[in-house]
């Protein structure tokens, strides 16, 4: 959530960013409209209160010189006093509602270097790795790979529970697996994360915290009972709540925090997108990274958690490429996202395969999550980062796509091989 207090103070720099957002000019006007009558209330309330205190005080005096006729003459007068401080409070407890209601429907602010744009279009690449590979046959994608070697079966999964759903079997599975392995591993081993396994099924203002309640329900799936429980979209979720409302420790940052976790999103709205095989599912494993920093730390950090999350690439020898989102194509919560895009074959082009989000202070001030300089410093809200590292699912049919081989089978990479146990090619 924005800083009330900076959109106030610089209420024109807002506009404008939220502006190349996409946002209309008149997204903020009824944010000026409900803060100037906030404004006048709350002297209003003051005043009436400095009145009533007077007032008080005069009958105390009037009661002690023994005036008492006088001094109930003048309770009535406190007492009108008394209801039209109520009526003021009433009034702007309701437009503090409509004003946090607003609040909470305002995206992130981009920062200063993110490109402007509109949409994808505008996106900037700024890293490449690697060459795609050239192929001396016609490459499949990774729906008639899987599907010929007996590793990936999507008509059973829509019987069992529709479409955008799938079922990996013998060694699929098992690539899977050595996948989430080789992920945790790499970050905890080598770039110092901490593993947590969290829950996958969390509460409404957890999901608020890191952005996704109230504007993206549609997009979560929720639990059918009394609890107003969801699934979790991504493990960045219960990652970052878990230090929710606490006051951290300065020399205690930055925390890295890595997990593995099933991801369950509605994709609503996507119908007719991406619809084929893996790309986009409706449940999906995936690696995530979250670091919690202090503020002048975290766009290096933010550099430090993609080249973490490039580094699962870089070991699989899959191509890739890095691009920063431009300011109509950055997520809600995000200041600044890098997308990771690995090469596929079948599609010759790049595909999202992680976003590395820096998002400063929006979700910290959401979830209350602050940390102190030192034992004699005020609380100031911590910086929340998180990327994939990787999407399991996607990093498994880039695998699939990139190391086909023409007699049918696929090469796995030296890197996993000791996670398959051995295995050398899945035929």
């Amino acid at each position: 959530m924005l800083d009330v207090n900076f959109v106030r103070a610089n209420f024109d720099l807002v506009r404008k960013k939220l502006g190349d957002r996409g946002f209309p000019p008149d997204a903020l006007d009824r944010f000026g409209e409900l803060d100037t009558k906030r404004r006048a209330l709350i002297g209003e309330r003051d005043n009436l209160n400095a009145d009533r205190n007077r007032e008080s005080q005069e009958i105390g005096k009037l009661m002690k010189e023994g005036r008492r006729e006088e001094a109930e003459s003048r309770r009535a007068a406190v007492r009108e006093i008394g209801d039209r401080i109520s009526a003021a409070e009433t009034e702007l407890s309701a437009i503090e509602s409509g004003l946090n209601a607003l609040m909470v429907t305002l995206p992130n602010l981009p920062h200063n270097d993110v490109p402007v744009g509109a949409d994808e279009s505008a996106n900037l690449e700024v890293k490449r790795w690697g060459e795609p590979r050239q192929f001396s046959f016609e490459p499949q994608d990774h729906v008639e790979i899987g599907v010929r070697l007996g590793i990936l079966n999507l008509e059973a999964a829509a019987k069992i529970s529709g479409s955008r759903f799938a079922i990996l079997t013998g060694a699929g599975a098992r690539l899977e697996r050595a996948l989430t392995n080789f992920c945790l591993d790499l970050h905890t081993k080598r770039h110092g994360y901490t593993e947590v396994l969290p829950p996958f099924i969390v509460n409404s203002n957890t999901l608020f915290g890191t952005g996704q309640l109230p504007k993206f329900e549609q997009d979560l799936f929720k639990l059918v009972d009394e609890r107003g429980l969801y699934l979790i979209p991504t493990a960045e979720v219960p990652l970052t709540n878990i230090y929710a409302g606490d006051i951290l420790e300065g020399e205690t940052l930055p925390l890295n925090l890595t997990a593995y976790t099933p991801c369950f999103r509605s994709e609503a709205g996507s119908y007719g997108k991406d619809t084929r095989g893996l790309i986009r599912q409706h449940q999906f494993d995936k690696v995530e990274l979250v670091k919690i920093t202090r503020p002048e730390d975290s766009y290096r950090e933010l550099e430090n958690l993609t080249s973490d999350a490039e580094s699962v690439l870089d070991a699989l020898g899959l191509p890739y490429r890095r691009v920063v989102l431009s300011t109509g194509d950055t997520g809600f919560s995000a200041a600044k996202t890098y997308d990771i895009e690995v090469w596929l074959p079948s599609q010759n082009t790049y595909r999202e395969i992680s976003s590395c989000s820096n998002c400063e202070a929006f979700q910290a001030r959401r979830a209350s999550i602050r940390f102190r300089r030192d034992a004699k410093s005020r609380p100031e809200y911590v910086h929340t980062l998180n990327g994939s590292g990787l999407a399991i699912g996607r990093t498994w049919l880039a695998l699939l796509e990139n190391y086909q081989q023409e007699d049918g089978s696929v090469l796995i990479p030296e890197a996993l091989r000791s996670y398959m146990d051995g295995v050398e090619r899945i035929r």
